[in-house]
């Protein structure tokens, strides 16, 4: 896709903010059930203990199971409580069989004995595990209930037929389609996905939309900070429905490059164009949908593709840094459009999910790094995923130009260098420009511009790596930084960089000298 400069473009202007709502919804209009007028409520928070979520979930679920009617009981055998987001409680089954018997014979009952429970109203959702098949076997059927159930199935674009539905021992999705107009990283998959706490209710909302597009929830957005694994799960969506349907159209695109698709149509008079390429689709995968504030013609634009693809019944994922009450300068139609389906988070991941996530990394590049150093590691980046494994690649890198092992004290080495002792300065792509250039001798407008001269081009590129490194900036947004270049480039120079580190001393210690450089006042 083209990424130009939208400069003498047409114009975009700021809206009014919208009305804010919950940090979680669900995507359809029932009211949430009232809480039982006999229930007694709970004690101040400050008088209880803090209750880990999943845990109350389990002990409400346990009650549950003694207290639902007698007809309905078979049916949640197999069900098991995950955890407990908000006002919604997420619930796995074996198969959609049974998700969808639940959904139209029993919600009603659940969210009524779950809310007595917790003493407020709960909302249930409900994903699906095979594995949980596996494991107990499947439930069996009540012999009162001969109606033949609906069975939930994408329908893809008109003109196509009907995609299979699932099989329970379908498998993890990691067999890749060869779809180049999908524009999906084949490393990013559910099984690549390290779950955790901060974000087990994000990939269980993922894996329950990949498994049926357009029904689960629609549309799902999640939101949070740069580097947390947004964007993994949106390419995770695309790979599993690609591997599993048949006859569908995925589509993957970051918001600026939406936006670029949509100034180039208007300037070349192809708009009808870019709305085949954008409607004539089954799941849409939108990436860093805040860029789209401020920007009126292409929020008008998206907002009928938005109505175009729901009405359709085809899935929408987007990521944002934020919920859409707090995009301000996004038109209220559109962020009351964003909160029709589920709303979910993911946060900083903790220490254990850190360490788990740099130890799937050492197996993905075969290093041999003991326990330890990752703990190390994992202590002293507690944030940012990506700069997290940057760190062990350098750690890595920095033992093998020297022909050392991986050990406690060679990582305090180099992480002493990379996280400097004291304040450290703000880092923006700004900053690493103005730095990088004066630490190779060179002009700005040389940094950013097009000249393939060795020097130049490897600064430049150190620059790029850089910005991703240490920045929350998209792929895009760094293009954008160096004169609006591609996004490919900007992702050429990164994997450039990181390949560099571990052959190439020079490299190595300008980088580090660099890092230093930028983070220190």
């Amino acid at each position: 896709m083209s990424n130009h400069s939208t400069t003498g473009q047409p114009a975009e202007s700021a809206d009014a903010p919208g009305s804010a709502d919950d940090h979680l919804h669900s995507s359809d209009d029932r009211p949430l059930p009232h809480v039982h007028p006999n229930a007694v409520l709970p004690p101040p928070m400050s008088a209880q203990e803090p209750v880990d979520p999943t845990e109350a979930l389990a002990e409400a679920w346990s009650s549950l199971l003694d207290n639902v009617s007698k007809a309905n009981r078979p049916w949640l055998r197999n069900a098991t409580p995950v955890t407990m987001h908000s006002s919604t409680a997420m619930v796995a089954v074996p198969n959609e069989f049974a998700r969808d018997h639940i959904e139209t014979k029993m919600r009603a009952e659940l969210e009524e004995l779950l809310s007595d429970s917790f003493h407020r109203p709960i909302h249930l959702a409900i994903t699906i595990d095979p594995d949980l098949e596996l494991a107990l076997g499947a439930p069996d059927r009540p012999e009162d209930d001969e109606e033949e159930l609906p069975v939930a199935e994408f329908v893809p674009r008109a003109g196509v037929s009907p995609a299979p539905v699932l099989p329970s021992d379908a498998g993890s999705g990691t067999e890749q389609s060869d779809d180049p107009t999908a524009h999906l990283n084949p490393k990013y998959t559910f099984d690549s996905f390290v779950i955790g706490s901060s974000n087990r209710f994000a990939h269980a909302a993922a894996v329950a939309v990949a498994e049926s597009p357009g029904k689960s929830y629609n549309p799902l957005l999640i939101y949070g900070g740069s580097g947390l694994g947004k964007t993994h799960l949106l390419h995770a969506i695309g790979s599993y429905v690609l591997s599993y349907y048949h006859n569908v159209r995925v589509k993957y695109v970051s918001t600026e490059e939406l936006t670029n698709d949509f100034i180039n149509a208007i300037g070349t008079n192809r708009t009808a164009e870019f709305r085949r390429a954008y409607r004539d689709i089954d799941v849409l995968l939108v990436d860093d949908i805040q860029f789209l504030e401020s920007k009126i013609q292409t929020q008008e634009e998206f907002f009928h593709t938005f109505n175009t693809l729901h009405n359709a019944q085809k899935q929408i994922v987007m990521t944002s840094d934020r919920p859409p009450k707090l995009l301000e300068a996004l038109e209220p139609r559109l962020r009351s459009r964003f909160e029709w389906g589920l709303l979910t988070d993911i946060q900083p991941p903790d220490l254990e999910t850190r360490i788990a996530i740099l130890q799937r990394k050492i197996q993905a590049e075969r290093l041999t790094v003991g326990p330890d150093v990752l703990e190390f590691i994992a202590s002293r980046i507690q944030t940012n995923i990506r700069e997290l494994e940057g760190a062990l690649i350098r750690v890595a890198a920095f033992a093998s130009l020297n022909g050392q092992q991986v050990d406690l004290s060679l990582a305090e080495v180099v992480l002493r260098d990379l996280i400097p002792e004291g304040g450290e300065a703000p880092v923006t792509a700004d900053r690493i420009i103005t730095e990088t250039a004066k630490y190779f001798s060179i002009s700005r407008d040389d940094l950013l511009g097009t000249s393939r001269a060795q020097t130049l081009v490897r600064a430049r590129q150190i620059a790029m790596y850089l910005c991703r490194e240490l920045t929350d900036l998209s792929l895009p947004k760094i293009g954008d930084e160096f004169g609006g270049k591609d996004h490919t480039t900007v992702m050429h120079a990164e994997r450039k960089i990181r390949a560099l580190l571990g052959e190439n001393r020079e490299i190595f210690d300008q980088v580090t000298e660099l890092t230093n450089l930028i983070k220190t006042f």
